[in-house]
């Protein structure tokens, strides 16, 4: 899908704030009401706009300890690895799932309350997973930056892959 200016103003305003309602949002971008909401359906139809989220704080509901957490597994193109991707989509805990390269084959964004709760996941989870052979876990200290907005004037000619 190729993005225009205008396309871009919109998703750059619902990153910041997915809250807008369609005249708060075509007021920002200087558009009328009903284009504006004819290019946000499009947007979405086109899967270019997934969803509209709120951000949570982790902290303040119980969820202080995040881990980093890097599997290897048996065979990272056979079943044991397709087995893992699937059993990993199950575990709320593992709010991020990548296959990776490097010493890990996977690597995962695992939230819990405390140490005990990462130990308890660990031992009583993790480590029973389909294929597992090594975990290396890495805990954050500190959050420099939370997940942000996409950085839209990256995309190259305005075009946009529905697979990036």
């Amino acid at each position: 899908m190729k993005l225009d200016a205008i396309d871009r103003r919109i998703l750059a305003a619902l990153q910041r704030d997915a809250r807008l309602t369609n005249v708060q949002l075509a007021e920002e971008i200087g558009l009328s009401p009903s284009p504006c909401l004819r290019r946000v359906r499009i947007l979405e139809k086109a899967g270019v706009i997934g969803g509209y989220h709120a951000t949570l704080d982790r902290g303040g509901l119980g969820l202080g300890l995040t881990v980093f957490v890097g599997v290897k597994v048996e065979r990272h193109h056979d079943e044991p690895a397709a087995a893992f991707r699937k059993a990993v989509q199950g575990l709320p805990e593992v709010i991020s799932c990548h296959l990776v390269s490097g010493e890990a084959d996977f690597l995962l964004q695992v939230v819990v309350p405390d140490l005990a709760g990462y130990e308890r996941f660990l031992l009583g989870t993790l480590l029973k997973l389909p294929g597992v052979s090594d975990i290396r876990s890495n805990f954050a200290i500190q959050t420099v930056k939370a997940q942000g907005p996409l950085p839209l004037k990256h995309l190259p000619n305005g075009e946009m892959s529905r697979n990036s």
